[in-house]
């Protein structure tokens, strides 16, 4: 009988200290919500950001309400740091401390069951494959005339598809994520997804747009309870994840199965694979100089690598130009001066028509200043990634006059930059002229971060830049692009990990 009471004085003892540990905020930790016990802020997080309208607007709420720009949250076990305003957002981008990634179930389940690849590591091996890889790339043509050509050639075939619509109410988004995906592919496996993989394409793509939707910055409740994927694995986007995951890594493998023939056949004849022609055989020659798998240099680093850069290149991008082509649409007065800046350039390069005008490459970007502050107000406007992140305090530090934990997850909030409203004169009004100076010319501005800041800003800014700029640049001189009859799309996006328009149609009329 003693030993019984002694050992449930002890499991009270014990559900005492869980007790007061789970409630317990760390000295000087940032201010927000008070933690329920074991949850933390889990499920208050969930239904506020869902009746907010996201994440990022629950955030402004609770910045309002707590009188501070730095958050201090726990999601499960968690702590969750937000920082908000131009001053912290800009600091946690550029400081080392703030470089780490979190290390959950989440983010593991996201690589494949892994912490491998680029986007989500961190330490040596970030720093080992982010620069061999943006080393390779650029050998490939990334950022240079070579991605230019891939950008041209898939333009091209986009005109195509838009003209065969013979300006038929369509929605654009899914050829878009086609042909960005193309440039990419290109430099990562030397060729485009050929017709008889397009089934394959856009079954990821659509994969791929349902786990953008389903799932949060954070994660979802998966990141936070991840046993929840015994109990409802649909429910919980487990399962989801799960096939993304194998059609994904199917794809790949097939692919560099394909690299390795090529790579044993010219062994075979005693001719040189040239590093030059792709990231893949890059990389396949760099395992094989180093004569096997290692810890850093092995196939699951290659396709993790592959699946950072598919993940970027896949979304983000294409939707900032579905995005672009919708405010045309919406707005004829903004498309008109962008098609007459278009006109005007195209004329003044080329004595031909329209029709033979040379392509408009980035060494001509800087005389397309109405365009490029339109693209600016799309990326500020829109704001597609509002909270970015996540980070890990690598060791204890501070920020904002708090405490920040070792290991605590930093959110930055990209929104309370972009909609700024003491810098920006009136945030909800979409104004491309916000970006014109008095002379005419686009200017930059500080306060405009669509692509992150410091090392790890996005892997794919260069990609993005030259294919959001080169395809509207392209669309513009070709179409007119217009609303179909009693079609009004909405400007309030769909949340996720990424936010998205909800489907609308345009249609594509040819220009005389």
């Amino acid at each position: 009988m003693s030993s019984l009471i002694f050992l449930v004085t002890i499991l009270i003892v014990f559900l005492i200290y869980s007790l007061f540990k789970s409630i317990r905020r760390p000295s000087n930790f940032p201010p927000g919500p008070g933690f329920i016990p074991w949850l933390g802020n889990t499920l208050q997080f969930r239904r506020e950001a869902r009746d907010a309208g996201g994440q990022h607007l629950l955030f402004k709420q609770w910045a309002k309400k707590y009188d501070s720009q730095l958050l201090g949250l726990k999601l499960g076990q968690e702590y969750v740091v937000v920082a908000l305003g131009h001053e912290l957002v800009r600091e946690v981008q550029l400081q080392e401390v703030f470089e780490g990634r979190p290390d959950n179930f989440f983010l593991r389940l996201r690589t494949m069951g892994t912490r491998k690849g680029i986007t989500c590591t961190d330490g040596q091996l970030w720093y080992e494959h982010r620069n061999f890889a943006m080393k390779q790339m650029r050998h490939v043509g990334y950022g240079r005339s070579q991605m230019e050509q891939q950008i041209e050639h898939e333009a091209e075939q986009l005109m195509q598809q838009l003209t065969k619509t013979d300006a038929a109410a369509v929605e654009p988004v899914n050829w878009l994520a086609q042909s960005v995906l193309n440039v990419l592919w290109c430099l990562i496996a030397g060729e485009r997804i050929t017709s008889t993989e397009d089934g394959t394409l856009r079954r990821l793509l659509e994969l791929m747009n349902r786990r953008s939707k389903l799932f949060d910055i954070c994660g979802g409740i998966l990141a936070q309870f991840p046993w929840l994927r015994h109990v409802a694995p649909n429910w919980t986007g487990y399962n989801l994840i799960r096939q993304l995951n194998a059609e994904m890594h199917s794809f790949f493998m097939e692919t560099i199965a394909e690299h390795r023939r090529r790579l044993d056949e010219c062994e075979a004849r005693g001719v040189e694979q040239h590093e030059s022609d792709d990231l893949i055989f890059a990389y396949l020659l760099e395992m094989r100089s180093r004569g096997k798998d290692t810890d850093s240099f092995n196939e699951t680093q290659l396709v993790m690598t592959i699946l950072d850069f598919f993940i970027a290149g896949s979304q983000t991008t294409s939707n900032t130009i579905n995005l672009a082509l919708m405010m045309l649409a919406m707005r004829q007065d903004v498309q008109e001066q962008v098609h007459a800046e278009v006109a005007a350039n195209m004329h003044s390069s080329s004595n031909s028509s329209m029709d033979t005008v040379a392509f408009p490459h980035l060494s001509r970007r800087e005389y397309f200043h109405y365009m490029d502050a339109f693209i600016m107000e799309v990326q500020r406007f829109f704001h597609i990634t509002p909270i970015t992140g996540p980070r890990r305090a690598l060791w204890p530090t501070k920020l904002g006059g708090y405490d920040i934990p070792k290991n605590s997850t930093i959110l930055i909030s990209l929104h309370s930059v972009h909609m700024d409203k003491q810098h920006w004169t009136e945030p909800h009004e979409f104004r491309p002229e916000r970006f014109i100076d008095a002379s005419g010319k686009c200017s930059k501005d500080d306060y405009l971060m669509p692509f992150g800041l410091g090392r790890r800003r996005c892997l794919g800014d260069a990609l993005a830049r030259a294919c959001i700029f080169s395809f509207l640049v392209r669309i513009v001189q070709h179409f007119r692009v217009v609303l179909p009859e009693g079609e009004t799309p909405s400007l309030i996006l769909q949340p996720g990990i990424t936010l998205t328009p909800k489907p609308y149609k345009v249609r594509f009329v040819k220009r005389k």
